[in-house]
């Protein structure tokens, strides 16, 4: 079944109840997503599992297990924020339960198959929506606008210097000057991905290669996971970068041009754009990728965003992995784990959305 939007999804929400396995949460089970679940008995789990991916993950998840452990203290669950190349590649070699990624599965990968899953099975599920900020330290100065040809002419290493005109032209009364450090991630990131995504849609006639999770040029400085790009912008001089705007921290972040005005991040204006987003090419019924406008030229609306996805196997060969699995991500994806994660500066999934995700959530099996 191709869809036309995460949100227009009854045909998905109808194939199955909301009330998912093991999401009990008031007897000492697992906490409680949305949906009345007063009918589904107490489950107790116990078991551990592991999952790897996204370093933008990595406070969201952190929140999600140390929650979900208090609720069920025979789980325990271990998350290596090791990036989304590296967390897409340990799943589909059947090294963890789940991954988590800011870019989602190509046709490639999933023709690959999945070794840990049964008839290579797989579900691809939104997690949170994830601004990504345009972070930058420039001595005195706290506000930056730039367009989206700028900024690829910047990270391209065509623009090298602060007091370039191009810089100048979008900033009123710009006197700065120096020579500009662009810091880029050097693993493989889902995050450089849709940076690069945005740059290859808004400004094509400068960003000429196709996004990919590897960074493709080999100007400027390269540092390994979110928070390694953060350091190095942090710790240096006249630096620029990109990161998930949860882990902005203290950092000014510049505003880009959106139509005729210069908008900054919001999760609100992140949301907002995946909300009108179409899904991918490839998505189907448990496949939720999403396929995000960059070229709206709506001002709500912040089109430097990716959608963060918890990978997962639609069928388990271990009895005792599927119902972690399935209680875990379902308490990610619940209103709860969705307030979690908005507390790390993530923009939640929308109520509708919340039902689209849970019903695949829900069909996770054992052998």
């Amino acid at each position: 079944m191709k869809l036309t939007k995460l949100g227009t999804v009854g045909a998905i929400v109808a194939v199955g109840a909301l009330a998912l396995a093991g999401c009990a949460a008031n007897e000492g089970g697992t906490p409680a997503p949305t949906g009345d679940s007063s009918e589904a008995p107490a489950v107790t789990l116990s078991g551990t599992i592991a999952g790897s991916g996204a370093s933008s993950q990595g406070s969201a998840q952190t929140a999600w297990i140390t929650a979900f452990q208090t609720a069920n203290p025979g789980v325990t669950i271990e998350y290596d924020a090791a990036g989304s190349g590296a967390g897409r590649e340990a799943f589909i070699g059947g090294g963890v339960a789940y991954a988590g990624t800011d870019s989602a599965l190509n046709d490639d990968e999933i023709a690959g198959g999945f070794a840990g899953c049964v008839d290579d099975s797989f579900i691809q599920v939104p997690a949170f929506i994830d601004p990504i900020a345009v972070v930058f330290n420039i001595e005195g100065v706290t506000e930056l606008n730039l367009d989206a040809a700028t900024l690829a002419h910047i990270f391209k290493g065509d623009i090298t210097d602060w007091s370039d005109p191009a810089i100048a032209a979008l900033n009123d009364g710009w006197s700065v000057s120096g020579p500009i450090t662009a810091v880029h991630r050097s693993d493989d990131s889902g995050t450089t991905k849709n940076f690069a995504d945005y740059l290859f849609q808004v400004a094509p006639d400068v960003w000429d290669a196709k996004p990919a999770d590897p960074f493709p040029y080999t100007t400027g400085t390269g540092a390994a996971k979110t928070s390694g790009v953060i350091d190095a912008v942090t710790n240096g001089t006249n630096t620029i970068g990109y990161a998930s705007a949860s882990a902005a921290g203290d950092l000014a972040t510049a505003k880009i041009k959106v139509g005729d005005e210069f908008v900054g991040f919001t999760p609100e204006a992140a949301a907002a754009v995946v909300a009108e987003s179409p899904a991918a090419d490839n998505a189907s019924e448990t496949n939720l990728a999403i396929k995000i406008d960059r070229k709206t030229t709506d001002p709500t609306h912040y089109p430097l965003v990716l959608v963060s996805y918890i990978v997962a196997c639609g069928e388990y060969a271990d009895a005792e992995v599927a119902p972690v699995v399935k209680a875990y991500v379902s308490y990610i994806t619940s209103e709860e784990g969705q307030a979690v994660a908005a507390e790390t500066g993530a923009a939640p999934l929308s109520a509708e959305q919340i039902a689209a995700v849970q019903a695949v959530v829900d069909t996770i099996v054992a052998e």
